[in-house]
């Protein structure tokens, strides 16, 4: 039951990233790449919704994909994703190193590395992108260790999981 419910809401997610959308939803997908001992983490939101946080957190206009984008702007993506992201890895907290982002569509992606991982057996996610913002939000994280997958559903009233490997 829960294989179909994410299922459908990862075919949800480029459906409506084509219109004007009524839900309010992330993905967060996290790899371990053995061979470069990293963990490398794509999270991908609605453009809108980032820019309406982003905007009334700081008082400012980013306008994202114009010609009058804030140049600064990754500086305020770095900042809002480490006060909403945390992660352990094996019970131990890890900072992750902001590579950058790239617009597709109505989408903004993020792109998440945390390097000189040499194992992973549980990694905990604390996920609170746009909670603050939109009631309504959901946040899901996919994540691939070896063989392994995990995927949970996080949103204002659960968005911290440890996913064990």
């Amino acid at each position: 039951m829960k294989f179909k419910k994410y299922f459908l809401l990862l075919l949800i997610i480029p459906l409506i990233s084509f219109s004007a959308h009524k839900y309010y939803l992330s993905l967060t997908q996290i790899n371990y790449k053995e061979a470069s001992k990293s963990v490398q983490i794509i999270i991908n939101v609605f453009m809108d919704d980032i820019e309406t946080a982003l905007n009334k957190d700081h008082s400012i206009d980013l306008q994202l994909s114009t010609k009058k984008e804030l140049k600064n702007n990754d500086i305020y993506f770095e900042n809002y994703l480490r006060n909403a992201l945390q992660f352990k890895i094996n019970n131990i907290s890890r900072a992750f190193h902001y590579v950058g982002k790239e617009y597709e569509g109505d989408l903004v992606y993020f792109y998440l590395e945390i390097e000189n991982v040499s194992k992973v057996s549980s990694i905990e996610v604390t996920n609170k992108i746009l909670l603050k913002h939109f009631d309504k939000q959901e946040n899901l994280i996919k994540s691939k260790v070896g063989t392994t997958n995990k995927s949970v559903l996080l949103s204002k009233d659960y968005y911290k999981e440890t996913l064990t490997y």
